[in-house]
């Protein structure tokens, strides 16, 4: 039966109830003798509970159907409305898991055309930062290296200050490039990329350590740049904000083949804060891959960063690993001219 009809049939009950109340032996005097007031109102608040409890129960399903629309998150995909209740109710309750699907469908979609597009934005900064500032110092510090060699005494001094300022600041320029397109992840591998970015993060007041386990398979191109990004906020927010002096950057395989990027800081954790934007970058990468990405407390307290690559990912890297060799096969070979193309994720090329 449909809402419709259920919420006219319990007012229609309602109605036909007081009618026949009209109609029995009960009489209304003139003016109402207490007796019959007090019939009346009885009457009248039966009525009304018995509508109001009948609409509650036809009712609830709906009102389940809202908690769970008021707390769905596109960043934690998955999610779905139990799917209960009679007639268009359930049929309410599958149309929004299905609109739910194309919407987490569609922001996945279109996070990998944001994230391809920042990532070829980050290569072209990169570029222009070591092509055009990297290359006017260089040729600043050679000039003002000619300069102080004819120079007097007091201003070859002052010309040597300006010498280190200059090459602070052209190392400076060359850090934000590296950081910008982590060139050493592409040609290394993700591995050398970790150690040199644990290396990048360490100071006097921040200790940083790297663990790599053993048997860590290769990961596709796509998933290991989310690996990398990840870490690189996460190691970020630790300097910055989490006033953290110790840093571990775990990677491992689990059991079931997935691959567990963990980056637990000492700080003083995330508390109640919300999450900003540096958080939801993360949470929007790893959806790109499949990944389930957890952020909470430590067990001494402080932020664990986990980061789970499904398996999917690492047989991906061997499958594209095994086409690139086959590619290779079939090029030495002689007398032949087939051509193997191999497509690389995350549509970024070679990043």
């Amino acid at each position: 039966m449909s809402l419709y009809w259920r919420i006219f049939l319990l007012n229609a009950a309602v109605l036909v109830t007081a009618v026949l109340l009209l109609l029995g032996p009960v009489t209304v005097s003139t003016p109402v003798l207490f007796g019959e007031a007090v019939v009346l109102l009885a009457g009248l608040a039966a009525m009304l509970i018995a509508n109001a409890v009948l609409l509650r129960i036809g009712l609830a399903p709906l009102g389940r159907l809202t908690r769970a629309m008021s707390a769905v998150d596109l960043l934690r995909p998955g999610s779905r409305a139990r799917v209960e209740g009679p007639g268009e109710v359930a049929d309410l309750t599958m149309s929004y898991n299905a609109m739910l699907g194309r919407l987490e469908a569609e922001r996945a979609g279109s996070s990998a055309r944001a994230l391809s597009a920042q990532e070829a934005e980050r290569r072209r900064i990169a570029q222009e930062l070591h092509d055009e500032v990297g290359q006017t110092l260089t040729a600043v510090l050679l000039q003002l290296k000619h300069a102080a060699d004819r120079a007097p005494g007091p201003l070859r001094e002052e010309l040597h200050q300006v010498q280190e300022t200059t090459r602070t600041s052209l190392d400076e320029i060359r850090r934000i490039a590296r950081r910008l397109r982590p060139g050493i992840l592409e040609e290394l591998g993700l591995h050398s990329a970790l150690r040199a970015l644990t290396a990048e993060f360490r100071s006097g007041s921040l200790t940083v350590r790297h663990v790599i386990g053993p048997g860590v398979p290769r990961l596709d191109d796509a998933a290991e740049l989310v690996v990398y990004r990840v870490a690189q906020e996460a190691l970020t927010n630790a300097a910055r904000h989490a006033r953290a002096t110790a840093v571990e950057v775990h990677l491992a395989v689990r059991p079931d083949g997935a691959v567990r990027l963990l980056v637990r800081d000492d700080g003083r954790g995330i508390g109640a804060a919300g999450e900003g934007a540096g958080i939801q970058g993360m949470r929007e990468r790893a959806l790109l891959i499949g990944a389930d990405l957890a952020i909470g407390g430590g067990p001494q307290g402080g932020t664990d960063v986990r980061l789970d690559v499904p398996a999917v990912a690492t047989a991906a890297a061997a499958a594209h690993a095994a086409a690139t060799a086959t590619a290779t096969e079939t090029a030495d070979a002689p007398e032949t001219t087939t051509t193997t193309t191999t497509a690389r994720g995350l549509g970024e090329g070679k990043r």
